[in-house]
């Protein structure tokens, strides 16, 4: 691993980290805005909403220029929506801007890991990029309900710079001038991201074209023995994550009768199971062996259906840590093996936009089924054991599928060939 990676595991790190605690912050305005309880997860899916939209335009602008240089122009974005709650823009078009900003950023974020390493580094690649995706995820949810609770908004509320009248008088507008801050501290380690020299043809600039070529990619992945398998597990994998956390804070207020300043502790011990979980398959599992982690998928299924039966903090903790390590050991193999595929079969950037765009279609069918079962106040226990079971399901389905096409052909023979 040379120095440009570390600046990119950098560059995302300070990011993400800003774009997960503005999800809390913009959530406590919610509550203060007394909005109803299914706009919270509508939050999430506002900021998804650009990945599902932007995905035929997204990998060809990531192809047009140095990656480090549109994760740049993608972090500006993000720094303009977290400005826009300071005009009292509503939270949920303000953190949809911050997605248009995050679609953007995506492609480059992961398609400059093709260009700079070798495939036999994927996985490990992957170990430390989602290792640290989920410690921001960790330290972002964190800061997030620190931002908002009551001793760090007096704090920073009683903060006074000398000469200077700054005018802000509130606990979100404290709160998102440490985000902001935070964005523009990603903002300068962009810079800093050395050009890989990768040169793909002339990006086509036609939206027709654009989207045909994107049918196109997304009909290579979708049909590739190997490629169609390790989306399908990612594209559940992320619908199911960004669901949880919205599980998580409702269940922590209804089952461990907690606040949102604490409920938000609980998201940061999956994401941190998801960090030990990620470093250890990244150590552990070869691309090789990447599709043997598929029935950690099914038992992560089983294990969330155990939260129904938990009305302890004490045990709730190391289930929901158990819940993280199974689903990070098992989405880094087949996050790198989605690349790698990517990559063979097309370019960096478009199958990345492929990825996003039927990752995050997942995600927002996801929460839109949550925020409906939501509105009609349908029980809880309810909700989480359908969630588990259609997560084991699935991926019972999927494990199915790969032994049908490994009996026709060993496609397993196709990891680590060259790109075509």
């Amino acid at each position: 691993m040379n120095r440009g990676f570390y600046t990119i595991m950098a560059a995302q790190f300070f990011s993400s980290l800003a774009d997960n605690a503005l999800l809390f912050v913009a959530i406590d305005l919610l509550i203060s805005m007394k909005a109803p309880a299914s706009l919270t997860p509508l939050l999430k899916l506002s900021f998804v909403l650009f990945y599902v939209l932007l995905a035929p335009f997204v990998g060809a602008f990531a192809d047009s220029m140095p990656k480090g240089k549109v994760m740049f122009i993608a972090n500006l974005v993000k720094v303009f929506g977290c400005a826009l709650i300071f005009f009292h823009v509503h939270p949920l078009l303000a953190y949809a801007v911050v997605g248009f900003g995050a679609a953007v950023y995506s492609p480059a974020k992961y398609g400059i890991l093709t260009e700079l390493l070798p495939p036999e580094k994927l996985v490990e690649a992957n170990g430390w990029i989602e290792g640290l995706t989920v410690m921001s995820i960790i330290l972002g949810t964190v800061m997030g309900g620190a931002l908002v609770s009551a001793k760090a908004s007096a704090f920073m509320l009683g903060f006074d710079v000398p000469l200077i009248e700054t005018g802000i008088t509130t606990t979100t507008e404290a709160a998102l001038c440490v985000v902001v801050a935070v964005y523009i501290l990603a903002t300068l380690f962009n810079l800093r991201i050395p050009d890989t020299l990768a040169k793909y043809a002339h990006q086509e600039r036609n939206p027709a074209r654009l989207i045909a070529d994107f049918a196109n990619c997304s009909s290579l992945l979708w049909k590739d023995k190997l490629g169609q398998i390790s989306l399908a597990v990612t594209t559940l994998f992320w619908g199911a994550g960004a669901t949880l956390q919205f599980i998580v804070l409702k269940w922590a207020e209804k089952s461990l009768h907690m606040p949102l300043d604490k409920a938000t502790t609980l998201i940061g011990i999956v994401a941190l199971g998801v960090a030990v979980g990620a470093a250890a398959s990244a150590k552990m599992i070869p691309l090789k062996k990447s599709l043997t982690v598929i029935p950690l998928g099914i038992a992560m299924g089983i294990v969330v259906m155990c939260m129904t039966m938990v009305h302890s903090v004490m045990i709730a903790y190391p289930l929901l840590l158990l819940i993280g390590v199974l689903s990070g050991f098992f989405v880094v193999p087949m996050n790198a093996l989605l690349q790698h595929r990517g990559h063979v079969l097309m370019s960096a950037g478009h199958s990345i936009a492929v990825q996003n765009f039927n990752e995050n279609l997942s995600i927002l069918t996801m929460l839109a089924i949550y925020a409906m079962l939501i509105t009609l106040n349908v029980d809880l226990n309810f909700v989480i054991v359908g969630f588990g079971l259609s997560v084991a399901g699935i991926m019972f389905l999927i494990m199915k599928k790969h032994k049908m096409n490994q009996a026709e052909h060993d496609s397993l023979a196709l990891i680590g060939e060259h790109k075509h």
